[in-house]
């Protein structure tokens, strides 16, 4: 597969399991990545750091949790957004209302976001973008609140999960009401950004494949693509640990490092 030029290839959940630090080295140093998003408080984000400074050309940015997965305060500092394991829940649409609705928990997830950027920041790397875990900042506020405070540490770039309906239906997959939604919804987060004076891409893909990004897929995908500039992102892993099966029962992490490999 030859890559188009003005393609970026991204690793997420960089830091969450030495599984898929090992991928996120193992396809850089084989040419084939140029960014990884980096998950402060997973369990393997001291291995990931460690790694990406042996790794200068990198382009290590903010996986920002604000769902499912883990926080880098303490239960006691933001009771209303985790459980006493300092882990988000996986309920987007009452998360979501919350994020809306109740000052008291804009605050706490201010107080989050902030913590997440400054463990970022204590890293030593360079920030280069930021994103979020399931796309959480495609709901208003965790976007507007990831924007002021990440402008404070440097931010200036962001994804934005923005997969047109036509490319996917090219590759033989039919956007559904549910994707096509979404794609309209992500031009809400893209003026967030452009209004800011921040950077992204004119296309993002990997939401309708997400954790299922094989090389037969890349493959149709790469021979689709639509003009501008366009983010790729994977969820790569050498094996399914453990962790993996318990977060990502149906991922196909291992396939996903064999495609970046082969791209």
């Amino acid at each position: 597969m030859a890559r188009p030029p003005g393609v970026t290839f991204t690793a997420d959940d960089f830091g969450l399991t030495d599984s898929v630090n090992d991928a996120v080295e193992r396809a850089y140093r084989a040419g084939k990545l140029d960014a990884a998003s980096l998950m402060v408080a997973g369990g393997a984000a001291a291995d990931a750091v460690r790694r990406a400074r042996a790794l200068p050309g990198l382009r290590v940015g903010l996986h920002l949790v604000a769902v499912e997965g883990p926080a880098v305060l303490a239960p006691c500092e933001i009771p209303d957004l985790v459980d006493a394991k300092a882990w988000f829940p996986s309920h987007q649409l009452r998360l979501g209302l919350g994020y809306f609705a109740k000052p008291h928990i804009q605050r706490q997830l201010a107080a989050e976001i902030r913590a997440q950027f400054l463990a970022f920041a204590a890293t030593g790397l360079t920030l280069h973008h930021a994103d979020a875990h399931k796309h959480m900042h495609l709901h208003p506020t965790v976007a507007r609140l990831m924007l002021h405070i990440g402008r404070e540490f440097g931010l200036t770039h962001v994804r934005v999960p923005s997969e047109p309906p036509t490319i996917l239906a090219r590759c033989g997959t039919p956007a559904g009401f549910g994707a096509r939604a979404m794609y309209h919804w992500s031009h809400v987060l893209r003026r967030q950004v452009r209004t800011a004076g921040m950077k992204t891409t004119d296309h993002c893909f990997g939401i309708a494949w997400s954790g299922h990004m094989t090389s037969e897929r890349l493959g149709r995908l790469l021979r689709a693509l639509p003009q501008g500039e366009s983010e790729i992102y994977f969820h790569p892993a050498v094996e399914r640990d453990a962790e993996l099966c318990r977060l990502m029962p149906d991922y196909e992490h291992e396939a996903e490092l064999e495609a970046l490999l082969r791209a």
